[in-house]
């Protein structure tokens, strides 16, 4: 049982008017009966509150939670008592959300139990957002009910608690789908490159266009339309394409919330998918001192669950990078020919410096696309007006990080690799992309 500030209120009141009647009997009196009515009313409230058990719940959740999107909680409330009560509702999230804004105020109608066969419900929805991939633990939904009088509030502990796996963002797979399914991919950035040579495999009829094969006109459609119509085809060849990150101490800096690290897992899904999806074979492999995880390039179905499992529980490590063990793993166990898609983070050229040779050995046997991260902070520091003198140096050692980077790019693609130097919030647009352009031109 807890109390409220109306009860506080009558109280405070009724102590007062027996107060005066100190000074004037008839108030004495008075207070009296009002010490009356509100033991009466504090009784009858009692009463109606505990006679019986009148407030259920139920909690819905995702199977899995997609990490770095919201996901939808919704708790369902029902009143069983013949008359109307006010609920105050609070649920226990996560610690690791760090919020205190689940609370909700709500009023629920009573229930006519000869005339209505369902309780009255009331349906409460909110977000959350995760930034870490885990295990999330859900408390109790404690709910505190009262009735029109308002004087005592009765708690309700509600809902066992559960667990909810977050997973890598499949929200953003599911999106990515339904728009390639549309042919909206243009809508999110992702450009649609056509490749000029031996493409054989039929993918659409469009008008034609001035530069297009006219080998290539469909004369059936033109008949049709009245207008020239052209077979576009792509590429039939299929390629293994494998996601590498690198889980070192680098991939542990944050953005919106967010790790550098799981920037790249969110990536590597999307990239996947869209690689399964063209006919390649899509693989996994992470790494830090030492070669960790590798899921085989393979486009069967149940492949994207399959890579979503191993990059589940993946976390980053405290230790320096070794490329040296990737180069050993992937001998192992990567032999073929592949496209390698490296997610890591340069900063500095020293610290190129000191993979490129690695780097350039990768190279030999495959293809190699190195992506790492530009700070889009840094990147709009740089490009405000500076103020004082001290801010002009930080703009200098800022410019300094920023054309680093730039020098990174160019010393890669002089040693014959393939660099993309892009933001966390355009990794996987741009990422497509340059698979796409890699793809096209192979």
């Amino acid at each position: 049982m807890f109390t409220t500030h109306r009860l506080y209120i009558l109280l405070a009141v009724t102590i007062l008017t027996l107060a005066a009647g100190a000074a004037v009997p008839v108030l004495f009196a008075v207070g009296k009966l009002l010490l009356l009515a509100v033991v009466l009313l504090v009784a009858a409230d009692g009463g109606a509150l505990w006679y019986r058990r009148g407030i259920t719940a139920t909690r819905q959740l995702p199977e899995r939670f997609s990490n770095g999107d919201p996901n939808d909680v919704v708790i369902t409330i029902e009143n069983h008592y013949p008359f109307t009560v006010r609920l105050e509702v609070i649920d226990e999230i996560p610690f690791v959300f760090q919020r205190r804004d689940i609370a909700f105020k709500t009023i629920i109608k009573a229930f006519r139990a000869p005339s209505a066969s369902v309780a009255p419900a009331k349906r409460l929805c909110y977000q959350l957002t995760p930034t870490r991939r885990g295990v999330y633990g859900f408390g109790h939904v404690r709910v505190f009910a009262s009735t029109r009088l308002g004087l005592l509030q009765r708690r309700y502990t509600l809902c066992q608690p559960q667990d909810v796996k977050v997973y890598p963002s499949y929200q953003m797979l599911r999106q990515y789908e339904l728009l390639a399914h549309s042919r909206h991919l243009s809508e999110m950035g992702i450009k649609r490159i056509r490749r000029v040579g031996n493409n054989t495999e039929f993918e659409q009829i469009k008008d034609y266009v001035v530069g297009d094969d006219y080998r290539t006109i469909n004369w059936r459609a033109t008949a049709r339309r009245h207008l020239l119509m052209v077979n576009v085809y792509q590429q039939e060849r299929s390629q293994q394409v494998v996601c590498v990150i690198d889980k070192g101490r680098m991939m542990q800096q944050a953005f919106l919330g967010m790790t550098l690290f799981d920037y790249a897992v969110n990536a590597s899904l999307v990239l996947s998918f869209v690689a399964i999806n063209k006919e390649d074979r899509a693989g996994l492999a992470t790494f830090a001192d030492a070669f960790d995880t590798f899921v085989p390039p393979s486009r069967q179905p149940g492949h994207m669950q399959l890579l979503q499992e191993a990059l589940y529980a993946e976390q980053t490590e405290f230790g320096e990078t070794d490329f040296s063990a990737l180069i050993a793993g992937l001998e192992r166990h990567a032999q073929r020919r592949s496209l390698l898609v490296l997610f890591t983070s340069f900063m500095q050229m020293a610290a190129l410096q000191r993979q490129l040779p690695f780097l350039r050995q990768l190279a030999m046997r495959h293809r190699l696309l190195v992506v790492f991260f530009e700070d889009e902070e840094q990147r709009d520091y740089i490009a405000a007006h500076p103020t004082d003198a001290e801010d002009y140096y930080r703009h200098v050692i800022a410019e300094k990080y920023a054309y680093e980077q730039r020098l990174i790019v160019t010393t890669l693609r002089q040693y014959g690799m393939q660099a993309l130097l892009t933001t966390p919030r355009q990794l996987s647009v741009n990422v497509i992309n340059k698979y796409l352009e890699m793809k096209a031109s192979s």
